[in-house]
């Protein structure tokens, strides 16, 4: 079964992140996934596979940015079906480095990866 809608996005990245030794949480103030490891925290939007995937990755951006907070040690991701990275990737670099926001992929096979 390829992995496509958000639910299943988000097990996926789930899964992957406490292989990586983070402490996880969903559905934490309206954010999908939050994770913590040491002092560091992680807030991250997903959206899975739709049929109008250049504005729901452009909401998907306005929530994550609604969910931002000054704290030292937060970073922000926005997680989408690998096949929508370069649609992810229509917000500028430069701008993603200032907010301290990462892109990952997620393969139809379950694999992560940030961009």
């Amino acid at each position: 079964m390829a992995i496509e809608r958000e639910a299943e996005v988000v097990a996926a990245f789930v899964t992957w992140l406490e292989q990586e030794g983070w402490r996880v949480s969903t559905e934490v103030d309206w954010a999908d996934v939050v994770a913590e490891k040491g002092s560091t925290r992680l807030v991250a939007e997903v959206k899975g596979k739709t049929s109008e995937p250049g504005l729901d990755v452009d909401t998907l951006y306005g929530q994550l940015l609604r969910r931002m907070v000054s704290s030292a040690g937060t970073q922000y991701a926005v997680v989408v079906p690998e096949a929508l990275v370069p649609v992810a990737e229509r917000v500028p670099f430069f701008l993603r480095r200032i907010l301290d926001v990462a892109i990952y992929g997620v393969s139809v096979n379950g694999d992560v990866v940030r961009h």
